[in-house]
């Protein structure tokens, strides 16, 4: 018999793994691939996110302390980064955006948009958290530039709505 938890851990987990899988396959601007992935799942990596994230909060906002709130009460996170890399696009002087930025970030969404689709199809909670990648590049977590987290969890109720300010 397999019980309510262990079909939620090895649901997760399956999911995390096919959500990293759709970030690295995700389609990338001129085929460069600047996407770093990885998955938190025990409960050690989870509390070192959330007590970073908490500590955080004093200097980028309280929002940094609510979504710690989240990170404890999820089953993984899914980390998703971005190098800002040379293209090879020149920065045209009349406009005011690098191309090779912008490039790099919409590798980023793509990646982040491929991933949460994976989750909405298997019916697994998440959100996009700029919060969550902020305290995973203070960890040291990823080599990325920029990195956004995407809180994995099953419960009754989505946890990731409805929050306290």
């Amino acid at each position: 018999m397999i019980e309510r938890m262990e079909i939620i851990k090895d649901t997760i987990r399956l999911v995390a793994e096919l959500m990293a899988s759709s970030a690295i396959t995700a389609p990338k601007a001129k085929g460069v691939n600047n996407v770093e992935v990885k998955i938190l799942d025990s409960r050690e990596e989870l509390e070192a996110l959330a007590s970073k994230m908490e500590e955080l909060a004093q200097v980028y906002g309280g929002f940094f302390k609510r979504d710690a709130g989240n990170v404890r009460n999820s089953h993984a996170v899914l980390l998703i980064g971005c190098k800002i890399v040379d293209f090879g696009l020149q920065k045209p002087k009349d406009y005011p955006l690098d191309p090779n930025l912008i490039c790099s970030l919409l590798n980023l969404g793509i990646a982040i948009g491929s991933a949460v689709k994976i989750a909405s199809d298997h019916n697994v909670d998440n959100r996009i958290m700029y919060s969550i990648g902020v305290a995973a590049q203070y960890l040291g977590l990823m080599n990325s530039d920029v990195v956004i987290g995407i809180p994995l969890s099953i419960h009754g109720k989505n946890i990731y709505f409805d929050r306290r300010k």
